[in-house]
């Protein structure tokens, strides 16, 4: 019976801890089981790019071929240009405003639609698959089994919400409703006939990025509920893996640590808006998660469709 649950996880150590985990769960209230993953490099593939800045370059694309002036905008030519002096001395905050400028104006549906043709239309710069196809098959087990056991299962990413809700059901059964993300800031208003409609900015609501120290309150305002399992890859995660961990009573934090050249990426997975102190698995293992090892744990890493 055993070997039917998470078959792609190696017997070891990780396997064992989430089983023993799995074994207690009857002994939390129904109401108190919520699991919070986040989704870049914990339920697919962060590399070479996050998939979210794949679309925004081919969003990038299409708006210099209508107005070509757009390349000499210092925030496009750096990133265009690869120019890595110049995008740190941009910053982060800077470029992403470039990019929310982008889709600033639009109307939520016409942004889910040219989300929704990104992923039909697109294919992983290096391995060629669909996006489908880039998502992490163990973690997908774990998440279907959390779920038949009465879990709430929750997409918190410092991604934009919008963009990870438009696959949020089909890649991993979450409602729109169960991704929290960095926001983007919306304007109310009328179209020319008068009826009322939102429209993008180009910032995000004034509780900025939604990672690191973030991801707690967040979870709270949009959820309303604590997490006693979270899955992560980076310091972005820390604070909500440290906070599911705290939970009085069975809990569980993952931190996938991608250490297979071969199979996937090896690389020391950092937080995208911050420096940390210390290396993310160090924090791991002082602070007692659970290292997910993608070369030991994982006998298949990607999904097949």
């Amino acid at each position: 019976m055993l070997a039917q649950v998470l078959p792609s996880w190696r017997d070891g150590a990780t396997r064992t801890t989430i089983l023993t985990f799995l074994d207690e769960v009857d002994h939390i209230p129904p109401n108190q089981r919520v699991a919070a993953f986040d989704n870049d490099g914990t339920m697919w593939s962060e590399k070479p790019n996050y998939t979210q800045l794949e679309f925004w370059l081919l969003e990038l694309e299409s708006a210099i071929g209508r107005d070509p002036a757009l390349a000499g905008k210092p925030e496009f030519r750096a990133v265009l240009d690869g120019d890595r002096a110049a995008l740190h001395e941009l910053g982060l905050d800077r470029l992403a405003t470039a990019f929310l400028d982008l889709f600033a104006g639009i109307t939520p549906e016409a942004f889910n639609a040219r989300v929704e043709a990104f992923f039909a239309e697109q294919r992983h710069p290096v391995r060629g698959v669909n996006y489908r196809q880039t998502r992490y098959q163990p973690m997908l087990e774990l998440k279907d089994e959390l779920v038949s056991r009465g879990f709430d299962f929750y997409i918190v990413s410092a991604g934009g919400a919008e963009f990870v809700r438009v696959i949020g059901e089909d890649f991993y059964g979450a409602k729109p409703e169960g991704v929290v993300g960095s926001q983007i800031d919306y304007e109310f208003g009328r179209d020319a006939t008068g009826k009322a409609r939102l429209l993008r900015l180009n910032r995000l609501v004034a509780s900025g990025p939604n990672e690191g120290p973030g991801k707690p309150p967040n979870i709270q305002r949009i959820l309303g509920r604590r997490p006693i399992v979270a899955g992560g890859n980076s310091a972005g995660d820390a604070e909500m893996l440290e906070y599911a961990k705290a939970y009085e009573g069975p809990s569980l934090a993952l931190l996938v640590n991608h250490d297979d050249g071969e199979r996937e990426y090896a690389y020391e997975s950092v937080a995208g808006t911050f420096a940390a102190d210390e290396k993310i698995t160090d924090t791991a293992v002082r602070l007692g998660w659970t290292v997910i090892s993608i070369k030991d744990d994982w006998s298949t890493v990607f999904a097949a469709s």
